[in-house]
């Protein structure tokens, strides 16, 4: 079934109706996908303060055990696209589970292995199991909260993803300091056996649904392929390349044209791997597009601070660590916020976070050698809040735009939107940071170079506030016309009755 501009518009927020609270089903369910949610996002952050150790320990090069970060990342792009078609195959609970015992037995293996190449093939396993891992948590949330429950399990949730980026490098580098780099990976163990536990006691079983149909083969190549050459183009914008290097565009550009050739096909094609004809849904496209400017804007983002903290004020790992949390407080008092806000104004929620981003982001591209750290702590506290008001209410905002029987379509697109627009983000601040870093050599050269790539951050955040304009007109609508269908009706029922 496809989405149409009249498809579910009772799903949108009603400011004159009282939202109810959450079922026991959607709050055992945000317990278990929390579990999920922290492994995968902590390890995807806490791995990078280790690659100079890792280096050092298994006496390899910085370019080589740079693969322990890039392997992972692929492996999340390969297979996320056929986590929809499998969650229907084999259930999202069983897929759930299966995705975190994989994830946990890779991060075991992680830890005792003793080579780099080694390593880098137990992140390829690892990246498999946590690429499948959220997707499906997402669609286990989705179903089980309902449209009324939706913005506030997915403000549940959304607080590890914005909580671990700022505090896995922390984590990462006392983890390195008091235990060894092995336990960056083992520390995932007892979280996994936990995260298994509560997911076989507290999860439902999987109901019966409906038949997939055969694997699109053909798609899945075409797709996965695409995903895994943009990022890993992507990838490698940022190191030695520029982003007009034949090592980024090659495999960025070859990606770009096995997706197209994906999207194509799967116009076509009877049992398409995903649903592509979502987009014609003008909410959940709006919503989609929102997800992946946000996804370049948060992501990318958040790479500079850490930076400017350790090459400009020359910080150790743990101290740029805690230096960072301030955005983490600020966007987990967001998340909080967002979903009771989102029940009574919908979409309008993202509208004022991305604004709220606009101006926060104004401090960072005034940022100089000796700027406060009081003063980078308000405004990051600020940031938090933008990236907390926006980012979970778009995705709600996407899944609320559907039929239940489209989420499982729909979760691994906006996951790969999301992904996507982190690695763009990601890259081209970096090579922006980069080019304006060359040559400087005082702190205050360094930190002008800082505060031109946040005005890259600033413009991005500008650009993300006309779709979020763009989703609440689109949201208002819907429920306007909503109101007149059923006024209408009313009328022709009195009418019958009058007669």
């Amino acid at each position: 079934m496809t989405a149409s501009p009249s498809a579910s518009p009772s799903n949108a927020p009603d400011p004159t109706t009282e939202q109810p609270g959450l079922t026991p089903e959607a709050r055992r369910a945000v317990i278990v996908v929390l579990v999920g949610a922290v492994l995968a996002f902590l390890d995807a952050t806490i791995v990078n303060v280790a690659l100079d150790s890792l280096s050092s320990a298994l006496h390899s090069s910085l370019r080589t055990i740079q693969w322990v970060v890039t392997a992972y990342l692929l492996a999340q792009a390969a297979v996320l696209p056929m986590t929809g078609w499998a969650a229907r195959k084999v259930g999202a609970r069983r897929l759930y589970v299966a995705s975190l015992l994989l994830f946990t037995l890779a991060s075991v293996a992680c830890g005792l292995v003793d080579s780099a190449w080694a390593l880098i093939a137990a992140r390829t396993v690892q990246g498999i199991g946590g690429g499948m891992m959220i997707p499906a948590g997402q669609i286990i949330l989705v179903t089980a909260a309902g449209p009324q429950g939706l913005a506030r399990v997915m403000g549940a949730v959304g607080i590890p993803m914005v909580l671990t980026p700022v505090f896995g490098p922390t984590v990462g580098g006392l983890l390195l300091d008091h235990a060894g780099w092995q336990w960056i990976f083992l520390i995932n163990l007892p979280l996994g056996v936990a995260g298994l536990a509560l997911a076989l006691r507290l999860l439902p079983a999987d109901r019966r649904g409906e038949d997939p149909g055969p694997l699109d083969t053909a798609g899945l190549v075409l797709v996965s392929l695409g995903m895994v050459g943009i990022t890993f183009g992507l990838s490698q914008a940022g190191g030695d390349h520029g982003l007009g290097s034949v090592e980024v565009l090659g495999p960025f550009l070859a990606g770009l044209v096995l997706t197209a050739g994906f999207v194509l096909r799967a116009l076509r094609a009877r049992h398409p791997l995903l649903d592509v004809r979502l987009y014609r849904d003008r909410l959940f496209g709006s919503a989609s597009f929102v997800t992946f400017v946000f996804g370049a804007a948060t992501y990318g983002g958040m790479i500079l601070m850490p930076l400017y903290y350790q090459v400009v004020r020359h910080e150790d790992a743990s101290t740029t660590g805690l230096l960072l949390a301030p955005q983490g407080i600020g966007a987990a008092v967001a998340m909080g916020l967002s979903s009771r806000l989102f029940e009574k104004i919908g979409s309008v929620t993202c509208v004022i976070g991305a604004a709220v981003s606009v101006v926060a982001s104004v401090p960072f591209v005034l940022i100089g050698a000796d700027t406060s750290y009081w003063l980078l702590g308000l405004a990051m506290v600020v940031r938090g809040l933008g990236i907390g008001l926006s980012v979970m209410p778009a995705m709600t905002a996407a899944f609320q735009a559907l039929d239940p029987g489209q989420i499982n379509d729909a979760t691994p697109q906006l996951n790969v939107a999301q992904r996507v627009g982190g690695s763009m983000g990601t890259a081209v601040f970096v090579v922006v940071l980069q080019q304006h870093l060359a040559g400087g050599t005082t702190p205050a050269d360094q930190a002008t170079a800082f505060g031109t790539t946040f005005w890259w951050v600033f413009g991005t955040a500008v650009l993300a506030v006309l779709p979020t304009l763009l989703m609440a007109a689109v949201e208002r609508r819907r429920r306007q016309d909503t109101g007149s269908a059923g006024n209408s009706a009313r009328t022709a029922v009195d009418g019958v009755g009058t007669a």
